[in-house]
This record gives C-alpha cells, structure tokens and sequence, in this order.
C-alpha cells in the first residue's frame, strides 16, 4: 500500500504543512497538489464541495505528491467510510466533543476487528494499492476537531481513544463556544489559553496536535508553539488575497502613471 508521508513527517519529527479546498474543481485541487503541500484537504463541510466533486478532486491530487484528506460534514460512518473509499487517506471530523464521537470516529475508520468499516475500498485500492485492505488501518489517519466547550472538558479522555492520530482544533467555532466573535487569529485570553492547553495535552498524549490558521505566518507562528499539522489559510482565501494583492499593485502603478503624465 502506498505510505502515508504525513505518518512519517509527524513520526520523524518534522511539522506537516496541510492545504485546504473549499472550491469544487478538479483543476484548483490539481494546482494546489503541486504547490508544494505534505497534505490537502478537501473539505466537504464548509466548502461548495459535494462527493462527485471530491472523487474528481481526489483523482486530481492522486497525480501529484500530496496526501488526500477530506474533512467531513459531521460525524456519519457512513459518509466517512465512503469518503475513504473514495480514496481519502485521512478525515478530519468537525464537533468532536465526547469519548462517545472519538470512538465513532475511530470505528469508522478501521476495519474489524479494531472497527466497523464496511469493505469496499473501490477507489482507494486504485490510489493505495492492491494491498490496501491488510495495510488501510496503519496508514489512514483518524483526526477530531475539538471546538466546543464539552470538547475542552473531555480532552484529555478523547485523546486516550486507541486508534485516534491526533486533534485539530477550529479557531473560530472554539472562539464562538467560549462565548467570543469567531476568530482564526483570536487574541482573546480565553481563546488563546484554551489554544494552547490542546496543543501542550495533544503533544503529551503523543498525539497529532494540528490547527487551521489565516496566513503563512500565522501557520509558522503555530509550529513554534508545538503544533505539527498546521493550515494557512483555504484556496477561496489564498486566491482572494493574490487577486486583491495583485489588482492593489496595478492600481498603484497605474495611478503613478497618470501622476506622471499630468492628467
């Protein structure tokens, strides 16, 4: 089965850089695949992006480097497995907040006897290989969002759910259950400690601490405080930014030269 280079960055010690696809294009999700990326995203609950989609994504990212992921609309084994076998090599689950939901997840996720994954591989035998059945349980990641108060409560038994890789926490649906204005970069003090007590319970349980941030630097800043999976930013962003970047500088140059022309 082919290995997943995520496992093998974070197990190495190296910090994973994660892309993130809101729009549904196969041509977005192939220009992102080769940027540079240890991991991309597809995300199916926030993004415009429904399971024909995905596949067509997926099949897109599987002629590149990068490592398919998908974050699911909540928490369905049903929708889990089939994103799976669409050929995702990871879920990130959204609402995470008991042991009950980490262990669904997990469950989903593995195949019997460690879960209830139903057998049909389909696609991912395609990317993954022949051998993708004896192998899936090593090499898919199992990642839950913890975002909410009750998540924070229950951390530390969540992270002891055998089979659970790590957590990635959502700024802004945490920001918005402790009662503050939904934030990726919140310098609100509740937010900010509740941030980084995931990240320091995450790294001590040996688990994946991972986070969505709103820039590069934003993303650097977060692996200098411990966290190994990080984001900056989705595709809908970063093309926001480039064009509004871009079209500042044209308008900029363009009204230097009508300055310098006297009209």
């Amino acid at each position: 089965m082919r290995e997943n280079s995520v496992r093998q960055k974070i197990q190495s010690g190296q910090s994973v850089i994660n892309g993130w696809l809101s729009i549904p294009s196969s041509y977005s999700a192939e220009i992102m695949g080769h940027a540079g990326f240890d991991s991309i995203t597809v995300d199916l609950q926030h993004g415009m992006i429904g399971i024909d989609a995905a596949l067509s994504m997926f099949q897109a990212l599987s002629a590149t480097p990068t490592i398919p992921l998908a974050r699911v609309p909540c928490n369905d084994p049903a929708q889990i497995m089939r994103l799976l076998d669409t050929g995702a090599y990871g879920i990130i689950c959204p609402m995470i907040s008991t042991v009950e939901d980490a262990e669904s997840l997990v469950m989903s996720c593995r195949y019997p006897p460690r879960g209830n994954r139903s057998f049909g591989p389909a696609r991912g035998l395609l990317y993954g290989g022949a051998d993708y059945y004896p192998h899936a349980d090593r090499e898919i990641l199992a990642i839950g969002m913890i975002e909410t108060t009750q998540g924070l409560d229950n951390l530390d038994q969540i992270l002891q759910i055998e089979g659970l890789d790590g957590v990635y926490v959502g700024p802004n649906d945490l920001a918005l259950a402790l009662g503050c204005v939904p934030k990726s970069e919140s310098d609100e003090k509740v937010v900010v400690e509740a941030i980084a007590h995931i990240c320091e319970r995450t790294r001590a349980a040996n688990k994946i601490a991972g986070i969505f941030c709103s820039s590069g630097e934003a993303a650097a800043r977060r692996i200098a405080e411990g966290f190994q999976m990080v984001t900056p930013g989705n595709d809908g962003a970063l093309l926001g930014n480039a064009a509004r970047a871009a079209l500042a500088m044209a308008r900029q140059s363009g009204a230097a030269q009508t300055s310098k022309s006297g009209y």
